[in-house]
């Protein structure tokens, strides 16, 4: 991959997109080289001594040689070949490959409401700002599109590079998850959980039962199954016996107090309350629009 990078012109119609890539590209340091290269523009441009401030957001995937990151309310964070730089606006940072390694980095500049969105319910946070994905061939392809249609610059390019920094973005969050899941035997357990609410839809089993049946506390299972799939085992719970809900109701004509029942629902008027509130509809609404026989409305 050749050095390369470019900043990019944002038009009316591409701020309407939600995302907007500002400016990519791909460099390679060797060791004891200048950093950053001199040929960025002033306002992106920074020396170690000072830092800088940025009013967009950066990712900078280092893909070979080590370094360090720093922000004031971080301290230093080692950079490993693999790591994944998360740069929010307004925030003093800096950044730079040892003298010893230099190091090869792609990076992706990026504003828009989709951002602050996923920033403002804690899918990214200031106060972790790098993940170490290692080796991720499908984000190094990524870049390599980007690089590739900005070069060009060819009609309505925005939304193209936009699809993949936002693909970027799911690709570092989901590897950060997955990181805090390493271990087999956590992830062995939420696996086991989630097949034993699977098989026991139409039982009086609960979440604590669940917990028992693990050998572990209730409050630790609760914490570890929420970290990993983003609710709460009851939540999860819920939602699958609503899943199963719908195939009755669309699949057979049982009634839809017996269908509450057998999923143990307290009454009928809570399951059809908990049904709409899910899906926008009535049991009974949802029934006659899905239903694959007219027997079964």
């Amino acid at each position: 991959m050749k050095n390369f990078y470019k900043y990019l012109p944002i038009s009316s119609k591409d701020e309407g997109w939600g995302l907007q890539v500002l400016h990519a590209g791909y460099q390679e340091y060797a060791p004891g080289g200048q950093y950053p290269d001199a040929g960025h523009p002033t306002h992106h441009s920074f020396s170690w001594e000072n830092g800088r401030v940025l009013q967009e957001y950066s990712l900078v995937y280092i893909t070979g040689g080590s370094g360090v990151f720093n922000t004031q309310a971080t301290g230093d964070i080692p950079i490993v070949s693999g790591s994944v730089i998360a740069i929010f606006p307004n925030i003093r940072h800096r950044y730079r490959p040892n003298l010893q390694t230099g190091w090869k980095e792609y990076w992706i500049g990026y504003r828009g409401a989709f951002m602050s969105n996923l920033v403002d319910h804690d899918f990214f946070d200031p106060l972790c700002p790098v993940v170490n994905i290692g080796y991720n061939q499908n984000m190094i392809s990524l870049f390599e599109q980007v690089i590739e249609i900005i070069d060009k610059e060819k009609p309505a390019y925005q939304p193209l590079v936009a699809g993949a920094a936002i693909y970027l973005l799911g690709q570092v969050y989901s590897s950060s998850k997955q990181a805090a899941f390493e271990e087999d035997e956590m992830e062995t357990m939420i696996n086991k959980a989630r097949s034993i609410m699977r098989d026991n839809l139409e039982s009086k089993l609960g979440p604590h039962d669940i917990a028992d049946q693990l050998h572990i506390s209730y409050s630790r299972f609760r914490k570890i199954f929420k970290a990993y799939t983003g609710m709460a085992p009851i939540q999860y719970q819920i939602q699958l016996k609503l899943e199963k809900a719908k195939e009755e109701l669309v699949n057979s004509s049982r009634p839809i107090k017996e269908i509450a029942y057998s999923l143990n629902f307290e009454s009928t008027q809570y399951f059809s309350n908990l049904f709409k509130e899910k899906t926008k509809l009535t049991p009974l609404a949802f029934r006659k629009g899905f239903a694959k026989s007219p027997e079964n409305v």
